[in-house]
């Protein structure tokens, strides 16, 4: 309902309105919204960058959506999740131009997966393991209020970031609830943060239309999480192809210039950009500080990106709930 319903109908406060009902009489699961335009731009300010042309507009204006699970018995798993939920993607200043905006309601499918998943532990009601998750709602307006390619934007782990296109706007609206969803996790119990995102056409251009593509940092690596998730996939028929984050996505994404510590995003498509869909995971360990908990350092934290812009489902036509079904079987079989 989420992901493949129209802008309106969608749009990020009535996404909250439909989680807080699909939820309302689920004790296992607790939720909480944050609208509070003052909270969004301190914690949330690479979001919020992305927010300020639509939260001119109230029925359009963001929401960043927390659930969360505790399963009964010792927790031995933590699971933290962040979907991209995009309820309208114009490309902002950087138009979406040529009749290529059609379709883009479908930018939310992250963000639908996250409530899914949710929507599964309600049922399943799985022992030992926690799960948080975020839904990071905003539309990508154009206007005289919407922010632009150039502007530096300092993001919440206090990482400088440029603006190179304000069509990559799903990894903003993503990095601060990856920031505090590895906050979280610092003191967690076996965690694994995970992101989930309709990002790139790349991965569609890589691997076609019916794969998800899943990389991991040195942490989920040495704990071989993608070939685990790809094989779980296999079985449930969500399929998945391996790609890797390496030095030259860090560099692709290294600023410039001494006013930036980052680049968003080149002004190309990344579908005509070498290595497009593996530099914006390198972006968002970047820009959320969990560079600093990678597999060289003392407090290591595994983290997974998930790129759906293939496996999310045609347009026309109806999602598919990807990575929903490989997740479920992987994290949560036998519990």
């Amino acid at each position: 309902d989420i992901g493949g319903s129209d802008p309106e109908t969608m749009a990020a406060p009535a996404v909250q309105a439909y989680v807080e009902g699909v939820f309302s009489s689920n004790s296992v699961i607790t939720l909480s919204v944050i609208s509070d335009a003052t909270t969004l731009i301190n914690d949330f300010p690479l979001f919020s960058a992305v927010n300020r042309c639509a939260s001119g507009v109230d029925r359009h204006a963001g929401r960043v959506i927390k659930l969360e699970y505790n399963g009964t018995g010792t927790i031995d798993r933590t699971l933290l999740l962040v979907g991209k939920g995009v309820t309208y993607d114009t490309g902002g200043a950087d138009i979406k131009s040529g009749g290529v905006m059609a379709g883009m309601h479908r930018d939310k499918c992250g963000a639908a997966a996250v409530a899914g998943f949710f929507k599964t532990l309600s049922i399943l009601q799985p022992t030992g393991i926690k799960v948080i998750g975020y839904m990071a709602m905003v539309r990508n307006s154009v206007g005289a209020n919407c922010y632009v390619s150039d502007e530096i934007v300092v993001s919440k782990a206090n990482v400088r970031v440029r603006v190179g296109n304000t069509d990559a706007e799903g990894r903003m609206a993503m990095a601060d609830c990856l920031y505090h969803a590895k906050e979280l996790a610092k003191t967690a119990t076996n965690p694994h943060i995970i992101t989930i995102a309709t990002l790139t056409g790349h991965v569609i251009r890589a691997y076609g239309p019916a794969y998800s593509a899943i990389m991991d940092n040195g942490p989920a690596e040495a704990a071989a999480t993608a070939s685990n998730v790809r094989q779980a996939g296999d079985v449930m028929g969500d399929p998945f192809e391996i790609s890797t984050i390496r030095r030259e996505d860090y560099d692709f994404v290294a600023g410039r210039s001494e006013y930036e510590d980052v680049l968003q995003a080149n002004n190309q498509p990344s579908s005509s950009t070498a290595r497009g869909h593996q530099f914006p995971a390198a972006f968002l360990i970047r820009v959320s500080g969990l560079d600093q908990h990678d597999i060289h350092t003392e407090t290591q934290i595994p983290y997974s990106h998930i790129d759906i812009a293939g496996s999310s489902g045609p347009f026309p036509g109806v999602p598919t709930g990807a990575p929903v079904a490989a997740l479920t079987k992987h994290f949560l079989e036998g519990r």
